[in-house]
């Protein structure tokens, strides 16, 4: 990747204040990109966005993604090059409570996103980050592939599964690679895994809820120990996207697709051996206990087919999940030291791009 190819681009992130988006952020304020933010609200307490104080040198714009007037007039004033779309209510467990809200912001937010890019003659690039939990369930529980159908069960799902099929439908009748020289727009959509990293506060997640356990000195409820996931370091796919959006840049609508950022097959693990490894990595004590109410569904098997980013992208996850882990425990441990937790993030970043250097 090249780092100098994001100097002074003018970047807009949707959800730029939650856990992916703020790691995001970071990552292209030390590129030297312009970054603009565009968030209804800081979606935690505490959050990434605060304790590594994010908003510091972007143009930081309180809206919300359902809001149509609202986008529209952050496009015209700031007249970005590049998107990530990002913004989403993006926990399964709340899309239940709240499925209508779900939608709305999933499948119109994105709407409205793409309606700005067309309404616009400057946006080059649009990346719409949808997730893993997109696809039409398989019964045999084998890997998702780009050319599966879109689905999903619950309501987030569904709603991943919409935004996939719009944006889809946005490509081919406005911004379709064969025509490319008549609107100079490339859309691509990204479906990563589960991410895992440090400052992530969000609710119903795995890893943050053990945090606030050991936080609070209380028990930890976990969840369907026996389900697997893909996941991986939250720098992985966002590097990932970063590859992307240059590929996409540089050429004439090739990569405006669908795209999966996903671990290798050797590191898909269970809920139950995240624990058993967290408790070994972490001194302090930790008591877990198994929820065995009723919850509503959940799949138990996601797993990705991510060939095709490493051929055409050259890209692969770089970090077992051993080390994704420690580093993650690592930075909660700063955190509770009271460290400048926006320089060990960005160290944190530094490290893992020296890492990727040594590993191409």
């Amino acid at each position: 990747m090249d780092n100098n190819f994001w100097k002074d681009k003018r970047v807009l992130i949707t959800g730029h204040t939650g856990f992916k988006g703020s790691w995001l952020t970071i990552i292209l304020k030390k590129f030297g990109a312009n970054v603009i933010g565009f968030s209804k609200d800081i979606p935690t307490k505490p959050s990434l966005f605060e304790i590594a104080e994010v908003k510091n040198n972007i143009q930081n714009i309180i809206g919300n993604v359902n809001n149509r007037d609202q986008i529209e007039q952050a496009f015209n004033e700031f007249k970005p090059e590049i998107v990530f779309h990002m913004a989403a209510q993006s926990i399964v467990r709340e899309s239940y409570k709240k499925p209508l809200e779900t939608f709305s912001t999933n499948v119109l937010g994105t709407a409205n996103v793409l309606e700005a890019v067309r309404n616009s003659n400057y946006v080059k690039v649009v990346i719409v980050v949808t997730s893993d939990k997109s696809y039409k369930v398989k019964k045999d529980h084998s890997k998702y592939s780009e050319d599966d159908p879109m689905g999903g069960y619950d309501p987030y799902s569904s709603s991943k599964g919409c935004a996939e099929l719009l944006t889809s439908s946005y490509r081919n009748s406005f911004f379709n690679p064969s025509k490319f020289d008549e609107h100079n727009v490339a859309l691509a959509s990204v479906r990563a895994g589960n991410v895992v990293g440090g400052g992530d506060w969000g609710m119903d997640r795995l890893l943050p809820d053990i945090i606030r356990g050991i936080l609070n000195k209380s028990k930890v409820a976990i969840r369907n120990p026996g389900s697997t996931r893909p996941w991986q370091f939250v720098l992985d796919p966002l590097f990932g996207y970063l590859r992307l959006a240059e590929k996409m840049w540089q050429s004439k609508g090739e990569f405006s697709e669908g795209w999966n950022f996903g671990p290798t097959s050797e590191e898909e693990h269970t809920v139950k051996w995240i624990t058993e490894n967290i408790k070994k990595q972490f001194k302090d004590k930790i008591n877990f206990e198994i929820n065995s109410s009723n919850q509503p569904h959940e799949e138990k098997y996601l797993r990705l087919d991510c060939s095709k980013a490493e051929k055409e992208l050259l890209w692969t996850s770089k970090m077992k999940l051993e080390t994704t882990l420690k580093w993650t425990l690592n930075w909660y441990e700063e955190y509770m030291k009271n460290s400048d937790m926006r320089e060990f993030t960005e160290r944190q970043i530094d490290e893992f791009i020296l890492m990727e250097n040594e590993l191409t």
